[in-house]
C-alpha cells in the first residue's frame, strides 16, 4: 500500500491509490477527496512530506497506516497535522470503521473559511478556485501563491514570505521560480489576473477590487 485516497457516497467508499508520493500529491490537488490514507515510507516523497505538503492548502481528514512504531513518528504525524495514526498490523474491519467515522466527523465540521477578493474566491475546504462564477485550475504552487495573497487580501506579500510559505524555510528555490509560478497564476485566472498586482521591488498583492 501507497497511497490511499476516498470519497464516501452513502455507506460505500471508492478509493483510488497513488504509486508514490509524488503521484499522490498530483491526485490531491487534480481530484477532490474525503479523506487521505497515507503510508510513511514511500518512493519519490515520504509520507511525512506528503502531509506537510497537503497542510499547506487543505484540511483534508489525514490517516497514517505504517509499521513505523516509535513515538517520536507518531508525534511527527500529529505535528505535521495528520488526524489518526495506525500501526500494522491491525485488524480490516477497525481500519473500515475508523475510516467511516473520520470522513463523517470532517463534513460535520466547518474548518475554514472561504477565502474571496473581488470577483476571485477559493474554498480551503475542497481546493475549488472561481473567478466570477468560473472555476479554474491551477497547479499546487500557484494555489498555494493564491491562498497566502488572498489570505492577505489588499496587503503587499513579499516574495520571501511566498517562497517560505509555498515551498518551505528549507526550500532552495531560485527567485525565477517564483516569477515563473506567478505568471502561471495570472494567465490560469484570466479575466481576474488585473487583480494580481505586482509591487516592484517590494512583492505582490490580491486588490480587493479593480
Amino acid at each position: 500500500m501507497i497511497c490511499r485516497f476516498f470519497q464516501m457516497k452513502k455507506d460505500n467508499i471508492i478509493v483510488d491509490t497513488a504509486k508514490d508520493g509524488e503521484e499522490g500529491l498530483e491526485k490531491i490537488f487534480e481530484n477532490q477527496y474525503d479523506l487521505l490514507l497515507l503510508d510513511v515510507m514511500m518512493p519519490c516523497l515520504d509520507g511525512f512530506e506528503v502531509c506537510r505538503e497537503v497542510r499547506r492548502y487543505s484540511d483534508i481528514p489525514i490517516m497514517f497506516i505504517t509499521a513505523r512504531t516509535t513515538q517520536e513518528d507518531m508525534l511527527t504525524g500529529y505535528a505535521l497535522g495528520c488526524d489518526d495514526y495506525i500501526i500494522k498490523p491491525f485488524p480490516l474491519p477497525v481500519l473500515y470503521e475508523k475510516i467511516k467515522a473520520l470522513i463523517k466527523r470532517s463534513k460535520g465540521l466547518v474548518r475554514s473559511d472561504l477565502l474571496s477578493a473581488g470577483e476571485i474566491t477559493l474554498n480551503p475546504n475542497n481546493g475549488v478556485v472561481k473567478c466570477g462564477s468560473q472555476e479554474i485550475s491551477l497547479k499546487a504552487k500557484e494555489y498555494g501563491i493564491l491562498r497566502v495573497l488572498l489570505e492577505n487580501k489588499g496587503n503587499i506579500v513579499t516574495r520571501e514570505t511566498l517562497l517560505n510559505k509555498v515551498w518551505g524555510y528549507d526550500a532552495l528555490v531560485d527567485d525565477r521560480v517564483l516569477d515563473t509560478h506567478i505568471k502561471n497564476l495570472r494567465k490560469a485566472l484570466g479575466i481576474c489576473k488585473e487583480q494580481l498586482k505586482t509591487v516592484r521591488r517590494r512583492g505582490y498583492k490580491i486588490e480587493v477590487e479593480l
